[in-house]
């Protein structure tokens, strides 16, 4: 259903840095640069399905309610993500563990970026 998302973020080569970290685990790699923006996929994709775009002082983060969930392949993934994003000066927004209320299985992990954007990493175990 979702082609793609962007994100506007107010300092491009800070945010690159931290989704370069926290996308590693996961799988993703920066799949283009510009001055204006970078894009994600994996590796070999032809598009990107999440791109972020330098916005400056007039990014905004969405309100609550909002989140971008990415697909983990695997409970290390999901800690992975989590760890990098702490490292890389994110806020911890729930710790990574089973999420049984959403369905069994369900590991994941929740941070928010450093514009703000709450971000997530899942894992759909069997």
């Amino acid at each position: 259903m979702i082609d793609h998302v962007s994100l506007g973020v107010s300092d491009l080569a800070r945010a690159a840095a931290f989704y370069d970290a926290i996308l590693a685990p996961l799988g993703y790699v920066r799949l283009w640069s510009t001055e204006n923006g970078v894009g994600y996929g994996k590796h070999g994709d032809r598009d990107e399905p999440l791109a972020l775009v330098t916005l400056g002082e007039r990014a905004r983060a969405p309100g609550a309610g909002w989140h971008l969930a990415l697909t983990a392949t695997s409970r290390q993934a999901v800690d992975g993500f989590h760890a990098a994003a702490m490292r890389m000066g994110g806020t911890d927004d729930g710790a990574p563990g089973l999420r049984t209320h959403y369905g069994a299985g369900y590991y994941a992990a929740f941070v928010r970026d450093l514009d703000g954007y709450k971000l997530e990493a899942v894992c759909h175990e069997s």
